[in-house]
């Protein structure tokens, strides 16, 4: 067996390094958000704000429990369909509301919707991923 081939057998599987990456970058926001909400609160605009039934500080401390849950069962496999699945969903939305704000505010956070339409899609992998695993859990 050459060395090439050995690296092939020995790597780790690519869908558990997205699943992992998925998960552990869903858990570090989260911790984030616990930690500086206001900096993410800045990413809700003011004709967004009086949409939401918090502040925007209080709704990004929620956001950050259920990230800091979520992206520990996506590390860990757990529920891997439903957790990957609300931040699949999540990611989606935020990447549409990003591109209403790019439309309605000259451009503004297009950077961070480039990012989230990467993200989005990653978390659609894990889910079809794990919707196609022998175990769903």
């Amino acid at each position: 067996m050459d060395s090439l081939s050995r690296v092939r057998t020995s790597a780790p599987d690519p869908l558990v390094i997205a699943r992992v990456g998925l998960g552990t970058m869903v858990f570090l926001a989260g911790v984030h958000k616990l930690l500086a909400p206001g900096a993410w609160a800045a990413y809700v605009t003011d004709w967004l704000a009086p949409w939401l039934v918090v502040s925007p500080v209080t709704f990004m401390l929620i956001n950050g429990v259920l990230e800091v849950g979520f992206g520990t069962a996506i590390v860990t496999d757990r529920w891997t369909v439903f957790t990957a699945g609300v931040a699949a969903v999540s990611l989606s939305a935020t990447a549409g509301y990003l591109v209403f704000v790019a439309l309605l505010d000259d451009g503004l956070f297009v950077d961070i919707l480039v990012r989230d339409v990467g993200l989005a899609a990653l978390a659609w992998a894990v889910v079809v991923d794990a919707l196609g695993s022998d175990s769903v859990d």
